[in-house]
């Protein structure tokens, strides 16, 4: 489904266009190429959603360092783009689980896996990627259920 959505948002930009989207969604294509062929190349099929989603999320992580490293660089500029086209990358993403819901999710997660401890945090993450890939920030997760399993 993300893959004609991507095609189609490709179609709109150049309607419409708007080359910095255009720009990025072919990136995000290319960048979708080559995992598709590093697949193959281990014997799997194309890339599930799910990958697809991981595979935004990577990319807009990227653009954000890049932009902090252009920031301290003092390249304004720059970074002004790189978080242009991270915000572009993100309107592909679904929307994303507010404190709330993340503390419910891992919450049932820990509950679930049966962790009891920090040693069991990997498990709890696991759980967490497999049923909540895109929308959650697993970087803030991860520091949510170290605290939760730590008894905090």
């Amino acid at each position: 489904m993300l893959r004609e959505r991507l095609t189609a948002e490709m179609k709109e930009a150049m309607k419409a266009g708007d080359k910095a989207k255009l720009a990025t969604v072919r990136l995000i294509q290319a960048a979708l190429k080559d995992k598709d062929i590093e697949a193959r190349g281990l014997g799997k099929g194309p890339l599930a959603d799910e990958e697809i989603l991981a595979l935004l999320q990577k990319m807009i992580k990227q653009r954000n360092e890049s932009a902090s490293l252009y920031e301290q660089g003092e390249r304004p500029e720059l970074a002004a783009a790189e978080r242009a086209e991270a915000a572009i990358i993100a309107s592909f993403l679904p929307q994303q689980m507010d404190e709330a819901e993340t503390r419910a999710a891992i919450e049932a997660a820990i509950a679930e896996t049966g962790a009891a401890s920090p040693k069991d945090m990997g498990k709890v993450i696991g759980a967490l990627k497999t049923k909540y890939a895109g929308r959650m920030d697993f970087a803030k997760a991860s520091g949510l259920v170290k605290g939760m399993l730590a008894g905090g």
